[in-house]
């Protein structure tokens, strides 16, 4: 039996080489594209948030009144879960959201809610729906985040 000669089989090895390579960039590639959806995804629904908190404020600014809204939003994006916070500081109020099983204020993406507000609570995904409530008091707006699950 003649033996193969070591140009052909460096060949093969090179050949091996390159293709590992080609496969491993498509993964990286899918991936990231993949990865990039989902981001699109949680800042679309993220604007969807604020743009809701924005109507209710408007409406509970006339007067001394209550908005209740249930927000329909998806249990996970793609198959990672994720949270909305909301925030506020004495000039502005905004909206956090990110991937993750725990709300923090850190990461992710956010999106700032024209007008002053006192605004608190936080929803995470898979535990029902999102409700926003809007009370006015006194000239004084609160919004308050939470979930049809029951946390704050």
């Amino acid at each position: 039996m003649p033996s193969l000669p070591p140009a052909y089989l460096y060949t093969f090895i090179a050949m091996l080489a390159v293709s590992s390579l080609l496969v491993l960039s498509f993964i990286a590639y899918t991936n990231a594209a993949r990865f990039s959806s989902e981001i699109r995804q949680l800042k679309e629904l993220t604007n969807r948030v604020a743009a809701r908190s924005t109507e209710m404020m408007t409406l509970c600014g006339t007067g001394n009144t209550t908005v209740q809204f249930q927000l329909e939003v998806p249990t996970t994006i793609g198959q990672k879960q994720y949270w909305f916070l909301l925030h506020n500081d004495s000039q502005t109020a905004w909206v956090d959201s990110g991937f993750g099983n725990t709300p923090t204020a850190t990461n992710g993406l956010r999106q700032y809610i024209p007008g002053h507000v006192i605004s608190a609570g936080y929803y995470l995904a898979g535990e029902g729906m999102a409700i926003l409530d809007c009370n006015s008091s006194g000239g004084i707006v609160w919004l308050h985040l939470s979930s049809s699950g029951g946390n704050s």
